[in-house]
């Protein structure tokens, strides 16, 4: 059986993190997709530490970039702007994650691309979109969560402001700009025309907010930071003491509380009128977050794990490798091995998208793996391809 985006050749002018993870998941599902990179340097992620591979590479850049090609080609110059037509005119999607004026400059927009190819899809990626006051602005992660609320959502109530602790704008936006480019994809198969599509970090950040931006915006409400990573609007749904440190209790529907009042020996607390509905339980939640914690503290997280799973929904609080060493993720092949020339086998987790047939399991490639093999399937010669080196080109 095929992979689900086999068939699918996307030419990714990208960079650092967003686009990478975006088109690694493209990868992962079948799609070709080919990276193409400055001769000589190629993305600046191959050298970000602090970590590295026993043959120097960057484990950094490892996990934006499995399953893609490497094409090292100058898009700057007239020689490197015809190969890259070449490439085009077999291509489906051309994907960049660049600041937002540098589409237009290398000629990388619909308009400019359209004649050498009807149906190619452009997807760009930019921290704050390719029109308007900010368009040539750099931008990253952090400071799109600081701009649209979500350090004033983040942490404690008496902390300072707090990023999340993951660069998730970056991640959430490389997710639509894959995205973007389906969507474009499906379109062009259908009518024959591609066209443009744009994601930015700003926006995805932005519209991010959901339900804390419609509250704001319809009712004037500045959702804060809450206590004990409370839901905002739901109890019991933060953490709690237990015997030996914290579980997070998340009773998001109503039958789960009578599930926990059983599962802690408290069926009284059910008929409660106090605590009936989640309104009277979120007005009453100081009340509950003391009787729960009292509750809780006869157990150890562990034990309450074990009484809870499958009635109550409760997770223990752990760090990155405890996570990585919970029996739901190693027992469950969430981890799997990659060879790498010069290093070995290297651990990684698998993608979280499973198709009846498994995803392909290729390290990043090297600056440039692919460009003799790629271009020479265009009719290149090895004369041709060594005069476009020897100009630097390649």
């Amino acid at each position: 059986m095929s992979q689900p985006l086999e068939g699918v050749r996307v030419l990714a002018v990208e960079q650092y993190g967003a686009g990478p993870f975006g088109t690694m998941w493209l990868a992962d599902q079948g799609a070709e997709v080919i990276k193409i990179e400055q001769p000589g340097s190629g993305d600046f992620a191959r050298d970000l530490g602090p970590y590295w591979f026993k043959n120097g590479e960057s484990q950094w850049f490892h996990a934006y970039n499995r399953n893609k090609k490497s094409l090292t080609l100058d898009l700057r110059c007239d020689e490197g702007r015809g190969v890259f037509l070449d490439l085009l005119k077999t291509a489906d999607v051309v994907v960049s994650n660049l600041r937002g004026d540098v589409p237009e400059k290398l000629g990388l927009t619909y308009e400019h691309l359209k004649d050498a190819n009807p149906k190619i899809v452009c997807a760009h990626l930019s921290a704050y979109g390719r029109t308007g006051p900010r368009a040539s602005w750099p931008g990253f992660d952090y400071l799109m969560q600081a701009e649209t609320g979500w350090f004033s959502l983040t942490g404690d109530p008496d902390n300072e402001p707090t990023r999340f602790g993951l660069s998730v704008v970056d991640q959430m936006t490389g997710l639509a700009l894959a995205y973007a480019a389906l969507c474009g994809v499906t379109r062009a198969r259908a009518s024959g025309e591609g066209g443009d599509l744009d994601v930015s970090l700003f926006d995805v950040a932005l519209s991010n907010l959901g339900y804390p931006a419609m509250w704001y915006l319809n009712n004037g409400y500045v959702q804060k930071r809450m206590a004990r990573s409370a839901h905002p609007s739901l109890t019991p749904c933060q953490l709690y003491k237990t015997a030996d440190g914290w579980i997070y209790l998340m009773c998001n529907k109503e039958k789960f509380w009578p599930a926990l009042a059983g599962a802690l020996g408290h069926p009284e607390w059910v008929d409660d009128p106090r605590f009936k509905t989640f309104k009277e339980r979120f007005e009453a939640r100081p009340i509950i977050q003391d009787m729960l914690d009292a509750a809780l503290s006869a157990k150890t997280t562990a034990e309450w794990l074990i009484d809870f799973a499958g009635t109550v929904p409760a997770s223990p609080i752990l760090d990155v490798g405890e996570a990585m060493e919970n029996p739901f993720v190693t027992d469950e092949g969430r981890i799997q091995d990659i060879e790498l020339e010069g290093h070995g086998t290297y651990r990684y987790l698998r993608p979280p998208v499973q198709a009846a047939e498994p995803a392909p399991a290729n390290p990043a490639p090297k600056l440039g793996q692919h460009t003799d093999a790629l271009l020479a399937e265009i009719g290149y010669d090895d004369a041709r391809r060594d005069a476009l080196r020897k100009d630097k080109v390649i």
